[in-house]
């Protein structure tokens, strides 16, 4: 088989589900997926991954899910969550993702607004959540548990599919019990395939492009979420503007750990329908670092929070080395920057500058590749704004950091750098396909066939978004530069517009602080204000080795954050970073919240801040920054 051949790919796929059954066919014996289980990886090939997704299809057919019902997938990333997102869509069903991390109002809303027949939950922990609000309900039909053991003493599943004579269960006979293992629907799907052999690959394939695929829920950072239609020939575009831009193959591998609830990891994945690389599934953030040494991906996909964490720990490991591990670093920086600066502008390196390059890989940077698992080509970074001094540090360490661009709504992805064509501080240039335009406002507008169809449900707040001729209103601030790259500034919502008029960005400013390590998360706040404030989380291990150093005692993380050396620190620490600001952008005064923002409260699952609900939850400590005024 050629990595080059394109043939199995013409005519175009019309539906994901015959994308998916060419892709199995293609690919066949080749590992699709690996996941860790018994202390060692196990790969699943694609004719396996394809022959799971049948089963799993013709099971939900048994149990009553007909073309466009919804389903719902309430779970970590794992490789069942990509079974049961294929064996939906082959059917004709439309997915719908649920963040593990919501709590049990936020997935009832999900449930009940779509009107989800069946809903798969990844454990007894995420089922007790749906087992709460089940009574109010009624279109919801079954939890499928995809891990952990319930009862299961369940009546034989309805068969449609077979001859009733024998015995068999008759087609209006309906399934009552509501909990289902998922190795149950596996095995039932099988005796189903083994009487109507193509049922599901059938219907794969019928059905307009333009047919729903996916209701994706925004994460909600200013109440309740939307739901975002996406369609099937939404999601094929995506997949291939992806491969024509990221030179990635079937010899490539991924280590997947982001949420796919979350549509940048969804697409993560489903690109790989295209190119054929292997998705590997972290086992959790805890484990990442000892998954990406065993695994050592060629490429990944990841959001800003993991490379800040990264640089900051780097760069307090270096503030503490001794004097020659110090000069040693700003050696292997200079050198790495002005390489990086070359490779930027796609100019050659002259062996004079080559040669210490080199010499700094050695001593430096390759410990910090060799923590990515020294395979890395580049990293994929999106779902919210990347610093630009974050990526110029991992680029003059010769790791590659892509920023991209898109919203739920566009299918992820419509601005993209690429290996061969980047510029920092941008994300990127328009895929192939999209147009771009900035409104007079300087909003960021889209128009292609990645994006949605509309809102779920919402005509109003479809209309708001959309213009009549196709145009989307992202909400998002920013300027196009002379070479096509797109540079977002901010979110038109998010602007603060002082009391004296100034419109400020504070995503920029945020940014720019979180560059320190013992700084774990900001806010910034100051609408209609005569100037601006912030909220502040401290690293708690950056924290505590500041606390030891300095000798301060304390009892409780609570006392360190209140602590007048810890806060004279800050305060030192944000007057270094105003003086890269203008006079109207500088923090005049900040509060140490004593405990760090959270998934599910005060950050979304991509660990962007909500900023609605931390002011709401905060506002006592706000209120007190403006009881006196600051010249």
């Amino acid at each position: 088989m050629s990595e080059n051949d394109a043939s199995w790919l013409e005519p175009p796929p019309t539906r994901v589900g015959e994308l998916f059954f060419r892709a199995v066919d293609h690919f066949d014996d080749r590992p699709a997926m690996r996941h860790r289980e018994a202390n060692d990886w196990n790969d699943i090939t694609w004719a396996e991954f394809g022959k799971r997704a049948e089963q799993l299809g013709a099971a939900l057919l048994t149990l009553g899910v007909e073309k466009g019902d919804r389903v719902c997938i309430l779970s970590n990333t794992r490789w069942e969550w990509a079974v049961a997102d294929q064996a939906i869509l082959a059917i004709g069903a439309v997915t719908v993702p649920i963040y593990q991390s919501n709590l049990p109002d936020e997935v009832h809303y999900i449930l009940d607004h779509a009107g989800a027949k069946v809903v798969f939950c990844e454990d007894i922990e995420q089922l007790s959540k749906v087992n709460q609000v089940r009574e109010t309900l009624p279109d919801l039909k079954h939890a499928v548990l995809i891990s952990g053991k319930i009862k299961d003493d369940a009546p034989p599943f309805p068969n449609p599919y077979r001859d009733p004579a024998g015995g068999e269960t008759r087609k209006d006979e309906q399934l009552d019990t509501f909990v289902l293992p998922i190795p149950r629907l596996f095995s039932h799907g099988k005796e189903v395939l083994a009487s109507v052999p193509g049922l599901v690959r059938e219907q794969a394939s019928q059905g307009d492009t333009h047919d729903l695929a996916s209701i994706v829920y925004t994460s909600g950072t200013t109440g309740r979420p939307k739901g975002a239609m996406l369609s099937h020939d939404c999601i094929l575009f995506e997949a291939e503007s992806l491969s024509h831009n990221l030179h990635v193959d079937a010899s490539d591998e991924t280590l997947l750990f982001l949420p796919m609830a979350h549509i940048f990891a969804r697409v993560g994945f489903l690109a790989t329908l295209r190119m054929g690389y292997v998705v590997s599934f972290a086992e959790s953030i805890e484990a990442l670092l000892d998954n990406l040494a065993e695994v050592k991906p060629t490429f990944m996909f990841s959001v800003p929070r993991i490379y800040e964490k990264v640089y900051n720990k780097v760069i307090s490991g270096v503030a503490a080395g001794s004097r020659l591990k110090k000069q040693l670093f700003g050696f292997a920086m200079m050198t790495g920057r002005a390489v990086a600066d070359l490779r930027e502008q796609q100019k050659f390196i002259p062996p004079w500058l080559a040669w210490p390059n080199q010499v700094a890989e050695m001593l430096v940077f390759n410990k910090l590749k060799k923590t990515f698992g020294g395979n890395l080509r580049f990293f994929i970074s999106g779902g919210a704004p990347l610093s630009k001094e974050i990526a110029q540090f991992f680029l003059s360490a010769g790791i590659l950091v892509l920023e991209g661009y898109g919203l739920t709504e566009n299918t992820a992805a419509s601005n993209l750098n690429t290996p061969d064509a980047f510029r920092l501080g941008t994300v990127g240039r328009a895929l192939p396909g999209v147009d771009v335009r900035i409104a007079e406002d300087g909003e960021v507008m889209l128009k292609g066939r990645n994006v949605f169809k509309g809102y779920y449900r919402r005509q109003e707040a479809t209309d708001e978004a959309m213009e009549s001729d196709g145009w989307f209103h992202t909400g998002d601030i920013g300027v196009i530069d002379s070479d096509g790259f797109l540079k977002i500034t901010d979110r038109k919502k998010d602007l603060i517009v002082t009391s004296g008029g100034k419109n400020v960005a504070p995503q920029n400013i945020e940014n720019l602080v979180k560059t320190h390590p013992m700084i774990s998360q900001i806010m910034v706040y100051g609408d209609r204000r005569k100037y601006l404030t912030a909220l502040l989380t401290l690293d708690p291990d950056e924290a505590a080795s500041y606390a030891e150093r300095h000798e301060i005692e304390y009892d409780e993380f609570a006392d360190l954050c209140a602590h007048p050396e810890v806060k004279a620190k800050m305060d030192r620490v944000i007057q270094e970073k105003n003086r890269h600001l203008a006079s109207y952008e500088t923090i005049k005064k900040f509060v140490i919240v004593e405990k760090d923002f959270e998934i599910g409260d005060e950050l979304t699952p991509t660990l962007k801040v909500k900023r609605k609900v931390v002011t709401e939850k905060y506002w006592d400590e706000l209120a007190s920054l403006y009881d006196e005024e600051v010249m």
